[in-house]
């Protein structure tokens, strides 16, 4: 999002933002709950079959990765990471956790062009203020993001 904001503008960054927000909305579906939890991150709570859930993140990860049409023409390319967690892997239904341990994956496959599931041990993993330890703003107890 930086690069966009810089090179083509807010406004042009806001686009896209609002692109992904469209996006993640209809891959979803209407018994999802989509939200953006700040900057250019977003959340997405659903059921996924397991039988289909590889699949749909696939989609997912294309869907992102197509390029966002400006009002103006101009073209922004894009990419996305995907960090995915289910209950049934990490044996918990409570958000918090499953929102760290999607993180975690997230991180994990960054820039590899897939979506990443969490295993149990991206659950564990350490956290600061809610976020996965060692993100940028964690370093200091108080100062995360």
């Amino acid at each position: 999002m930086k690069q966009t904001n810089d090179g083509m503008g807010h406004a042009a960054g806001g686009a896209v933002l609002a692109a992904f927000g469209v996006r993640l909305t209809a891959w979803a579906g209407p018994r999802a709950a989509v939200g953006r939890l700040g900057g250019d991150e977003f959340a997405v709570v659903l059921h996924l079959n397991t039988a289909h859930r590889q699949l749909r993140l696939e989609q997912l990860v294309q869907t992102l990765h197509n390029p966002v049409t400006l009002d103006d023409g101009r073209t922004v390319h894009v990419a996305a990471s995907v960090g995915a967690a289910t209950p049934d892997v990490i044996g918990t239904r409570d958000l918090g956790r499953l929102q760290r341990a999607a993180d975690a994956a997230l991180y994990a496959g960054k820039h590899t062009g897939r979506a990443v599931l969490a295993t149990a041990a991206q659950a564990a993993a350490p956290s600061v203020n809610g976020r996965r330890a060692g993100r940028p703003g964690t370093e200091m107890w108080g100062r995360a993001a």
